[in-house]
């Protein structure tokens, strides 16, 4: 296996790390992979951010062209979210990220050093 390592003070990687910081940015593009929604339809499917926060992300995600806000006239007026090809790109680190993830499922942590000295006394 080649290991390889990233550089953490790459100005890709630094923006990459701002966006999936944000609270429930990472859900929201994962969600979104499935196709348009509206934002009814995403906060149901996203179960979690309520109505504010869900809001700010957007916003957030749409600044940094992630996803576009489609208005459809009316009435009534309906407003579609949808990804970019830069959002989507997001598929790869959302299954990077779930397969790490059941790998920490499967493997029970080992106890500290401090925990089985804490047992013996």
């Amino acid at each position: 296996m080649i290991k390889t390592t990233v550089d953490s003070q790459c100005q890709a990687f630094r923006l990459a790390m701002d966006v999936l910081s944000l609270p429930w940015a990472a859900l929201v593009l994962n969600v979104l992979q499935a196709g348009p929604l509206r934002f009814n339809e995403l906060s149901a499917a996203a179960h979690g951010p309520g109505d504010k926060v869900l809001s700010q992300r957007l916003k957030d995600l749409e600044e940094r062209a992630l996803l576009v806000r489609r208005v459809e006239p009316g009435p009534p007026l309906r407003v579609a979210y949808e990804l970019t090809e830069r959002g989507r790109s997001f598929n790869e680190v959302a299954c990077a990220i779930e397969r790490w993830g059941r790998g920490l499922v499967s493997r029970k942590p080992k106890a500290s050093a401090t925990a089985k000295r804490a047992r013996r006394t």
